[in-house]
């Protein structure tokens, strides 16, 4: 594994931030928000290039948790990197499988593929549980299919 370097930890961070400003509104009006959580990228890591996996380390791939959903993303490794259309779905192929993604662009030159695995995390109690919830998510879909 592969960890971000600090420049790209501060995207990560940007991104979190312009997903929370796009959307903000509708996470406040949410009905199953949880309001001890926040908008926040974890986990993330190069995505691996091993043969196996078709998205070799042009992304990071990592979890972004908001008050109403648990996501897997995958974010540009470069900020220069031309973003796909608007809605594009795409399957991304990842040690444990594929998954479905759709791109979004947050603001001018913040885009991600997103695909969402849970829209409800109404139960957790503390940020940490989140915190704990993406870091399962992130071995569960790290770990090659055939070793689960």
């Amino acid at each position: 594994m592969l960890a971000p370097t600090p420049e790209q930890y501060q995207r990560l961070n940007e991104m979190a931030q312009a997903w929370k400003r796009r959307h903000g509104a509708a996470l406040e009006a949410a009905p199953g928000r949880n309001p001890r959580l926040e908008v926040d990228a974890l986990c993330f890591q190069v995505c691996p290039d091993d043969g196996v996996t078709a998205t070799g380390r042009d992304y990071l791939v990592g979890a972004l948790i908001s008050p109403v959903s648990l996501s897997l993303v995958l974010f540009p490794v470069f900020a220069s990197a031309a973003p796909p259309s608007e809605g594009e779905c795409r399957a991304f192929a990842l040690p444990s499988g594929r998954y479905p993604f759709v791109a979004e662009t947050l603001e001018e030159g913040i885009w991600l593929w997103r695909c969402e695995l849970l829209d409800d995390l109404s139960d957790l109690e503390t940020r940490e549980e989140g915190s704990r919830l993406a870091q399962r998510l992130m071995t569960k879909v790290m770990t090659p299919a055939e070793e689960q």
